[in-house]
């Protein structure tokens, strides 16, 4: 039997504006500004046989113009290959891109190859990609961070995370880390009497602080039960972090910035989290971020993906023991299907695949767009 082989990878630029500007603790400090759209770098592969899969990666502020010409440069060493030769595909695109590390936009690029190769192989086996990977569970527990972000009133995060519980997401994240200690303090203790004990709260100081100004602040809310602190410290401190993960009462949760699953090891060989928190399109998709899913689950550390709920329930939902999964409605208008929501949980799609269509929106938003094909 003669094997199928990819003729097309169109690879497109979609900017997606956001509805209002987003700053976290790296503007209050300075270092970033808002945040007003999200730049994607979309994947559409097709078979000879006529098999289809989509993938993406996606880039906050700077950068997104690199990741989409990098891609372009990719795309034609995919043409003429098996799309079930996964691994292989990954370590061929990663041999590409040497010169430039297996970590960063290098991979970030790969990241939109293989998630739609995993698409393209799940829909084939007209199964769910967690189907398809082996899932332990159809609905993954939910927390929803867009209603925290700084230059909300705390008054408006507190109805904000009432508005999510009311659609059926379990808990809530609100950002910290402003210079004014005592404030993060106070919002974090309002927000905590306000929703009451049962609720789960996430707390996330984007690494804004050194070692000492985290303990602080961990030992004065030790008491409020938090679910976790999310990076107190710089996102490559493996030492600080471990070193607050065993003084501290409140769990220790990080890696949502870190390109490679070499530097997300450092993490679980230093015990420095409670919760992991890879991100897929940024360490290289999915075939990375299942390698890493054993090691963590083989440490006792627990799995909470950072932000793409669209990709990162399915591979949730594949963890031995239960994960949390990041809600954000931002990327909803590129997509055609909706995730439901029921008991606190991300339902999982039965759909093939990842589930999705792109719609004719995220069409309106593409920048640039080529085609790279072959025979």
């Amino acid at each position: 039997m003669t094997r199928d082989t990819i003729v097309t990878a169109d690879v497109s630029h979609v900017i997606l504006p956001l509805n209002r500007p987003i700053s976290d603790a790296k503007v209050m400090t300075g270092r970033q500004r808002p945040m007003t759209e999200i730049s994607l770098t979309f994947v559409e592969l097709e078979t000879r046989e006529g098999h289809r899969g989509m993938g993406f990666g996606y880039v906050l502020r700077a950068g997104g113009k690199a990741q989409y010409a990098h891609a372009l440069e990719l795309a034609p060493f995919v043409i003429g290959e098996d799309p079930n030769d996964i691994p292989k595909l990954w370590d061929k695109l990663a041999w590409q891109s040497a010169s430039v590390d297996r970590s960063g936009v290098a991979v970030q690029a790969i990241a939109a190859f293989d998630t739609a190769l995993w698409d393209m192989k799940a829909r084939r086996a007209d199964l769910s990609l967690a189907k398809l990977l082996g899932s332990y569970r159809d609905a993954v527990p939910t927390y929803n961070t867009s209603g925290g972000y700084f230059g909300t009133p705390i008054e408006e995060v507190c109805a904000n995370a009432d508005r999510s519980i009311a659609k059926g997401i379990q808990g809530v994240k609100m950002k910290v880390g402003q210079p004014d200690l005592k404030e993060d303090i106070r919002r974090v203790t309002a927000l905590r009497n306000h929703l009451g004990e049962d609720v789960p709260i996430m707390i996330d100081a984007n690494q804004q602080w050194d070692r000492d100004t985290a303990m602080r602040f961990g030992r004065a809310v030790d008491s409020l039960n938090l679910t976790w602190i999310e990076e107190p410290v710089g996102a490559h401190d493996h030492e600080g972090h471990a070193w607050l993960n065993a003084r501290l009462d409140t769990p220790i949760a990080t890696g949502e910035m870190l390109s490679s699953t070499r530097e997300l090891q450092q993490l679980i060989d230093n015990r420095s989290v409670a919760f992991i928190q890879p991100d897929a399109p940024r360490i290289g998709g999915v075939t990375p971020f299942m390698q890493l899913v054993p090691r963590a689950a083989d440490a006792g550390i627990k799995l909470a993906p950072h932000f793409v709920m669209e990709i990162h329930l399915h591979l949730a939902a594949t963890f031995p023991t239960e994960p949390w999964v990041e809600h954000f409605e931002w990327l909803e208008p590129l997509f055609e299907e909706r995730i439901d929501i029921r008991d606190g949980c991300l339902q999982v799609p039965t759909r093939p695949g990842l589930g999705l269509t792109l719609s004719d929106q995220a069409r309106h938003w593409t920048v640039a767009h080529d085609t790279v094909s072959g025979h």
